[in-house]
């Protein structure tokens, strides 16, 4: 068996309009696409993350429970890019945590959450 097998992870966040998500995560810097047949399944990738996007039309974004964390250089410049104005969702502050990370997070109109981090410096 090779030593490493696993190549890249990707969660899987429903939403209700695929191109209205599309163009939110465009705005979050990710690069976004459609896949073929267009309105279903995209993709939205950022420096070799990525999230794919499914429809739900009967999603109830105050119910909806997706989530994932994604570990970053700095989580403060992160926070400052995802909260300028004209950005959908919610992006919450950065804070320190007991376990030394600087934490924040993204909530898109979906209700997908995105926690992200960095190590505290020292």
């Amino acid at each position: 068996r090779p030593t490493k097998l696993f190549r890249h992870f990707s969660p899987i966040f429903p939403v209700r309009d695929l191109a209205l998500a599309l163009a939110h995560y465009s705005t979050l810097g990710f690069e976004t696409h459609a896949d073929e047949g267009g309105e279903h399944y995209g993709f939205a990738n950022r420096e070799g993350m990525g999230v794919h996007l499914a429809t739900d039309h009967d999603l109830d974004p105050a119910t909806n429970s997706t989530a994932t964390y994604l570990y970053v250089l700095d989580a403060d410049a992160l926070y400052e890019e995802w909260s300028r104005p004209g950005i959908a969702g919610t992006t919450r502050p950065v804070r320190s945590t007991p376990y030394r990370m600087r934490e924040g997070a993204h909530i898109d109109p979906d209700g997908n959450l995105i926690r992200f981090g960095s190590l505290l410096q020292e």
